[in-house]
Formats: C-alpha cells, sequence, structure tokens
C-alpha cells in the first residue's frame, strides 16, 4: 500500500539510510520536498556529504522507495546536499545555525522590513531573532516566507603578503566561517 504523506516519505528515506550499512551511519535527512512529480532529499552529516555519498544513498533510497512505492504516478528521485546557502523551514533547522548570518524575507502584509539579514541569535517554539544594525527583530515562524543561511565570499591572501595575487582564480575553503577564498571577477 502506498505511502502518501510527506512523514511516510521521510521514514521510508530514514530507514533507507539506517539500513545501508556504515557508510551512510552518520548522514541524516536535512530536508524532504515531495509533489509535483519530484521527491527532493537532502542529506548531511557532520563536515558535509561527498558524492560518493550521495550516490550510494541514493540506491538506497530509490530502491526503498520503489518497494514501498510511495506515491502516485510518475516521480523524479533528486538525492543531493542542502548547499553552501542553506534554506530554512522548520525550528530545528533554526536551531542549529543559531549564530550564523541568515537572510529572511517575511510574508507580504506583515510589519517591517520585508527583508532581513543578520545574525540568527534565537530560535525558539514560536519563532526566530535576527540582530542587525544594530537592533534585534522578533519574526514568528508563520510570518517567514523563505530564509536561509549566508555563505560570504571573501578574496584569498596573496603567498606571503596577506593579499591576493593578479588573475590568480583558484581558491581554498576556510574554515567553518563559510569564507570561499575565490576571485568574485573570475565567476563573472
Amino acid at each position: 500500500m502506498p505511502v502518501t504523506t510527506k512523514a511516510g516519505v521521510a521514514e521510508v528515506v530514514r530507514s533507507a539510510l539506517a539500513g545501508a550499512g556504515p557508510g551512510l551511519a552518520d548522514v541524516e535527512l536535512f530536508d524532504l520536498e515531495v509533489g509535483r512529480g519530484l521527491v527532493r532529499v537532502l542529506l548531511d552529516r557532520p563536515g558535509g556529504v561527498d558524492l560518493d555519498t550521495l550516490t550510494v544513498a541514493n540506491r538506497a533510497i530509490s530502491a526503498a522507495l520503489d518497494a514501498a512505492d510511495p506515491l502516485p504516478g510518475r516521480y523524479m528521485l533528486e538525492v543531493s546536499s542542502p548547499g553552501l546557502e542553506r534554506r530554512l523551514r522548520t525550528p530545528e533547522q533554526f536551531g542549529r545555525y543559531v549564530g550564523q548570518e541568515v537572510k529572511v524575507k517575511t510574508r507580504p502584509g506583515v510589519a517591517g522590513e520585508r527583508r532581513v539579514r543578520g545574525c540568527l541569535v534565537a530560535a525558539g517554539e514560536a519563532g526566530i531573532t535576527v540582530a542587525g544594525e544594530g537592533e534585534e527583530r522578533f519574526i514568528p515562524y508563520g510570518d517567514i516566507e523563505a530564509a536561509r543561511t549566508v555563505f560570504e565570499w571573501g578574496p584569498a591572501p596573496r603567498p606571503g603578503k596577506g593579499g591576493r595575487n593578479r588573475g590568480e582564480r583558484t581558491g581554498e575553503a576556510r574554515g567553518t566561517e563559510g569564507h570561499f577564498a575565490k576571485d568574485k571577477a573570475a565567476r563573472l
């Protein structure tokens, strides 16, 4: 019998990950979207997920969904990481990123600026608090249209100088602060 709820699909995905062996033992379901012929599964683990992990997870999840027959009709399965700028939708997701910079877009008609960017200083049961430009703003979850973490791009220091070499296009990720050393001009 098909599992037709998002919660049911999430349980199938979690069971598939748990039963796939030690390579996926620390992989967690970060987010799930179900609808319009698409099942999008976003996976994460401490330190991030690599392509090999996503490949193994995709095979395990695909087999489990085929066996459970979760949705009527045809659908496409997409298994990915949440990316550098992560969409935040649940109180648990917001709670994981307290202390980091976020962008929040409120629903139309909500008092105050519609777009808020700042440090996520709190995430409780009723909503979040974002500090930016010298003030804090509480935003109830029901007033949030979209929210995501912010990934800051920054230049890499020049060898021995602390700056950049002219024309250099390679970079490296630095720490967990969300900085990626890459020449912005090279991407334009």
